[in-house]
């Protein structure tokens, strides 16, 4: 039998997300959590939280943003955010750019929403 080889230290780096504009998308969730921007090139934008968590924005100018809950183009990820407050966490989402779902999909507990680049996301009661 042989032993498998010992797998090298792997740590998460970061979620990046596909947008075809990558410095508004960035400045939407730097809004949205509270964290900085902390890299700007021309098809690349990155943000930090105190925690030193990153979020990723890459230039695809092609995209094609999910219609979800429709799966005619079929989301590949979305993110999840807590807030101690839905009515007051959406009406701050959309304040800065963030669009309810069409068809209203909200259920107890979370809230879906698209960014301004087409990406779902939720936001969670805690």
């Amino acid at each position: 039998m042989t032993t498998p080889p010992t797998p090298p230290p792997v740590t998460f780096g970061m979620v990046v997300l596909d947008t075809p504009a990558p410095f508004e998308l960035a400045t939407f969730y730097s809004a949205l959590l509270g964290w900085d921007i902390v890299r700007v090139d021309d098809d690349w934008v990155a943000i930090k939280g105190p925690s030193g968590s990153q979020i990723g924005f890459q230039l695809a100018p092609n995209l094609v943003p999910p219609t979800w809950p429709s799966d005619e183009v079929p989301q590949q990820i979305h993110l999840d955010f807590d807030v101690a407050d839905l009515d007051e966490g959406e009406a701050f989402a959309l304040s800065i750019g963030a669009r309810k779902v069409p068809g209203d999909v909200h259920q107890d507990g979370f809230r879906v929403y698209l960014d301004p680049s087409g990406h779902p996301f939720c936001l969670c009661r805690v």
